[in-house]
């Protein structure tokens, strides 16, 4: 899938299976058509099948309109960093044993920079990704977080970032020296060739929200080589690049700082007035153990299944038609439209939630929203199992993140906090571990829009649903006719 792109009218070149296309059979193919309309920056595609991501991923990149030029001094060049997560065998069967056992799969043995981990692991210093540089020079660094399950810290030894962009929309320029990225987010920055000429580690490794739960820990580096550094003497070592310091693993405050830093360049137009308000609960669950199933198959704690859900509801794909198929065509028993607009029941979302409230329902449920209409999303995070700061995806849309926080959302209180001038627009926002996170936009792209969070292990689990925009007035207002070369299930 093309992640971010807006696909206005062209929900069918989205890509997320089963929910606007059949897979694509092997051996067969399939040409994704759309137009890109008002986006600038970086994006990113990726496989939207099972844990095929872990692997097929790229960058891609919008430059500004001929003619047309950044808001800020042209970078004398500008480099792609994809940061990854590596598995020393097949992710799809480390999926499959995660889904046999019902626990958590094991977490991944490294990450990488552009395909390369770099020198701290046992494996890899021939191919370590070196960033070129000049004394003097303003370089852009377009940061993709592409891991599979960890949000990661990055930063560069001893140089500043002046953060210009995130998710392929200009922000106001700030300067920090790390910065953080849940799986799917992107993050510009602009670095200056204004240090000694020599070698600087550029490293990334995890920001690790969920206690108690494994993590891979290791660090992936590339190198930031300034084209002017002395050259080793023959047979010599080359110099040792510069280690930078990497905030510690549970650094929420880091995470917070950086976060509320992202201000859009100038007073936007956010929606002041709400015609959707929803509320939606996202976390994990417990599943009890099916009465056919044997012990080996209920490896959770005590004896449980891991599962995960959106206000109770956790998420099923269809499987031998797409939702956007079944919407198009009018074809009954796929999906229900009663997906709950505010939890099932309230509780305290953060606090110590009684154990009665740990397992969800399974359903394909979606919610119509109508053409036009003005929508706010209050994402709250759960402490079920383990609160975790979670990356919350919206296919179709960018939006808007007016505000967030910690603790359980009070709209009496928290509204008041509410950025209405100028906050950040995103694809792909990071809700707090143990807070909440409100995003507003209008939905004027009709289709059926998956949103859920980019950790993989949860969208197999369940934390997901499907935002179904009805048709507007007239054909600029209505989805596409689907595509002669539509995958079949």
């Amino acid at each position: 899938m093309r992640h971010g792109i807006r696909q206005i009218r062209t929900g069918w070149a989205d890509g997320p299976e089963f929910v606007t296309q059949c897979p694509i059979r092997p051996g067969e193919s399939y040409t994704y058509r759309f137009t890109i309309q008002g986006q600038e920056g970086t994006l990113w595609w990726h496989a939207h099948s099972s844990w095929l991501r872990a692997t097929v991923y790229g960058a891609l990149i919008i430059h500004p309109k001929q003619g047309e030029t950044y808001p800020f001094p042209k970078p004398k060049r500008e480099t792609p960093i994809l940061l990854g997560e590596w598995w020393d065998a097949n992710p799809i069967n480390v999926l499959k044993q995660a889904t046999q056992t019902g626990g958590a799969p094991n977490v991944s043995d490294a990450y990488t920079i552009n395909g390369q981990p770099g020198d701290l692991y046992k494996c890899s210093t021939q191919g370590t990704t070196i960033v070129p540089i000049d004394s003097g020079e303003t370089n852009l660094i377009r940061v993709i977080n592409a891991a599979l399950n960890q949000p990661l810290f990055f930063t560069i030894a001893n140089h500043k970032f002046t953060v210009v962009g995130a998710d392929a929309s200009y922000l106001k320029p700030f300067t920090t020296t790390v910065i953080m990225l849940g799986p799917g987010q992107t993050t510009d920055v602009l670095i200056k060739g204004d240090q000694p000429p020599s070698r600087y580690y550029i490293a990334a490794r995890a920001y690790q929200s969920a206690q108690n739960a494994g993590f891979d820990n290791t660090t992936t580096t590339a190198i930031l080589e300034y084209k002017s550094a002395p050259c080793p003497a023959k047979g010599v070592a080359a110099i040792t690049p510069l280690m930078p310091s990497l905030p510690a693993y549970n650094d929420t405050n880091k995470v917070t700082a950086f976060s509320k830093s992202l201000r859009s360049p100038r007073r936007v137009e956010v929606p002041t007035e709400v015609d959707e308000n929803l509320f939606f609960t996202i976390g994990l669950g417990l599943k009890n153990c099916p009465p056919n199933f044997n012990s080996n198959q209920c490896q959770g704690p005590n004896g449980t299944r891991f599962t995960a859900s959106m206000n109770n509801v956790s998420f099923v794909l269809p499987n031998n038609i797409s939702i956007l198929q079944a919407h198009q065509l009018g074809v009954q028993g796929v999906f229900t439209t009663d997906f709950p607009t505010n939890p099932p029941l309230q509780f305290d979302y953060t606090g110590n939630v009684s154990r009665s409230l740990w397992q969800p329902i399974s359903g394909t449920k979606v919610t119509k929203l109508k053409f036009g209409s003005r929508v706010q999303i209050v994402l709250q995070d759960t402490s079920i199992v383990s609160p975790e700061n979670h990356p919350i995806h919206l296919h179709g849309y960018d939006f808007y993140v007016v505000a967030e926080g910690f603790g359980n959302f009070d709209p009496k209180k928290d509204t008041s906090k509410f950025n209405l001038v100028d906050p950040p627009q995103r694809n792909t926002v990071a809700v707090p571990v143990n807070g909440w996170a409100v995003i507003r936009f209008v939905a004027d792209n009709p289709g059926a829009w998956i949103m859920h969070c980019h950790l993989d292990v949860h969208i197999g689990w369940g934390l997901a649903t499907v935002l179904l925009v009805d048709n507007g007035e007239g054909l600029l207002e209505s989805l596409e006719t689907p595509p002669e070369d539509l995958p079949l299930c």
